[in-house]
């Protein structure tokens, strides 16, 4: 899942008013946002299988800490605290926690089964992996993704408006550049680089950043 992840967080504006939007889309993000990192720390790993789905060609083979069910609850509840002891907003927290659980649960419908239930490197249970597999199926994911963007962008417009020239054309900037680089990634060659793939998941952290941009210019109906 990719731009379902940045729809989600675009929505929640109508459900958490006070929360700024780059917010709402790095809890929207957060489980990719740590994945690089522990990329990086050797704390997870990730190889190319160009065809192991039609969409996506990477067998995430290895990463319970970012993305275990277990651990993505524990990461929203963790994002949710954070967020009411530094804001006072309770009603944003449970909208930030919510996003972050929001995560597993896109990314349950597309994947193939390699999203893991609970991180076995600190239990004896054996592996649990589930996902839906939605990525065997181009036109399938394509309707999923933009599906979910354009649903989220109607919520999110529904909920905010322009206060200039700027909060309207850095809103459409961002939606327009999700969606192209979303078409053009299909049909990039993928690195075959951890530090690589790593700087690639980086980049989220200046859609984020845009996002702030947007809410400066932007408020709430």
């Amino acid at each position: 899942m990719f731009i379902g992840h940045y729809a989600v967080g675009m929505a929640a504006k109508k459900w958490a008013p006070k929360t700024s939007l780059g917010t709402l889309l790095a809890a929207a993000l957060w489980l990719d946002i740590l994945w690089p990192f522990f990329l990086l720390l050797d704390l997870e790993h990730v190889r190319v299988a160009p065809g192991i789905t039609r969409m996506v060609p990477f067998d995430f083979y290895d990463y319970p800490l970012s993305h275990s069910l277990f651990m993505a609850l524990a990461w929203s509840v963790l994002v949710g605290l954070l967020y009411v002891a530094f804001t006072k907003d309770g009603r944003g927290a449970w909208v930030m926690g919510g996003l972050v659980a929001s995560h597993w649960v896109l990314d349950l419908f597309v994947h193939r089964p390699d999203l893991p239930i609970w991180p076995t490197e600190f239990t004896n249970m054996a592996a649990t992996k589930v996902g839906l597999s939605i990525w065997t199926s181009v036109w399938g994911t394509l309707l999923l993704e933009f599906g979910l963007f354009a649903l989220g962008i109607w919520l999110y417009l529904q909920a905010t408006k322009a206060k200039d020239q700027t909060g309207t054309l850095a809103f459409w900037g961002l939606a327009l550049f999700l969606a192209v680089m979303y078409v053009v990634d299909l049909k990039m060659t993928p690195p075959n680089n951890v530090n690589l793939i790593s700087l690639a998941g980086f980049s989220q952290l200046l859609m984020v950043a845009w996002g702030y941009w947007i809410d400066d210019h932007r408020k709430n109906r």
